[in-house]
């Protein structure tokens, strides 16, 4: 969560009804918020109606996890875990990094499932751990020697996201929350995105839809031209069409002027 300052934890608990606003909270005093029942009131992505009444009751009482917690649910199910630690102005950054990596070396999870994304005290980290360092732009991670790059999707063109794929470079992009979007960035083979949106791409066995460039680009060309034939044709069509009346016309003044001279003779 992005939370912070006067708005820490407002968002996803029910810190205004408890305990004071505030970032500076004992774990003791963060474990006492509630941290679900904010999801069953609200519904953020329409899915609580596919909850039992028992899955409702039990989310309603969920609790902040502690580091050690969610990394155990993470070594359960064999899942990535991606840190980007914030740090208060006051906070000593090089003592909150030691704790994190010491707390996730001491639940014996794969390191390989840690990606790192702090710039900061990041030599420290890749000297004591096996984490998968991830860079936030592509002049650090060109200069680390690194493999795995996180950054906005509309930062990279589909031509660069498929150069990377071909170095083996691993891309995430966020925030990804559309289907097409997801599709897009699917085929032109990034790695993995970061999204609002778990329920609905956690859905997609594949894209939604799908084209070879060179098709696209023959579509493109014929769409055109059939485009521009049409055009043409009814150019055409309507100057003939005036032309027609306009020498219509001329016929029936003539006409009319004949029968004129008819008559005064």
């Amino acid at each position: 969560m992005h939370d912070h300052k006067s708005e820490f934890l407002k968002r996803t608990t029910n810190i205004t009804k408890n305990v004071s606003c505030g970032n500076q909270l004992t774990f003791d005093e963060l474990k006492n918020l509630n941290a679900g029942e904010w999801f069953v009131e609200k519904d953020p992505f329409c899915t609580v109606h596919l909850l039992t009444e028992n899955q409702k009751n039990d989310a309603k009482m969920q609790p902040i996890p502690s580091l050690q917690e969610l990394l155990e649910l993470a070594k359960q199910h064999n899942t990535k875990v991606i840190f980007d630690l914030y740090h208060p102005e006051h906070c000593d950054d090089i003592n909150d990094t030691m704790d994190t990596v010491t707390t996730i070396l001491r639940s014996g999870i794969d390191q390989k499932l840690i990606y790192w994304l702090p710039p900061k005290n990041r030599e420290y980290v890749k000297n004591a751990t096996d984490f998968i360092q991830i860079y936030g732009n592509e002049s650090e991670m060109f200069q680390e020697n690194g493999s795995h790059l996180n950054v906005k999707y509309s930062q990279l063109t589909i031509d660069k996201i498929r150069k990377f794929q071909e170095d083996n470079i691993k891309v995430n992009l966020y925030v990804v929350n559309e289907r097409w979007l997801f599709s897009l960035l699917w085929c032109a083979g990034a790695s993995s995105v970061t999204t609002n949106s778990c329920q609905v791409l956690n859905e997609m066995r594949n894209p939604d839809w799908t084209m070879a460039p060179s098709v696209y680009r023959m579509i493109w060309i014929l769409v055109d031209v059939g485009s521009i034939l049409t055009m043409i044709g009814l150019f055409v069509y309507q100057w003939k069409t005036s032309d027609s009346r306009h020498r219509e016309g001329r016929t029936n003044v003539l006409l009319w002027s004949n029968q004129e001279i008819t008559s005064l003779v």
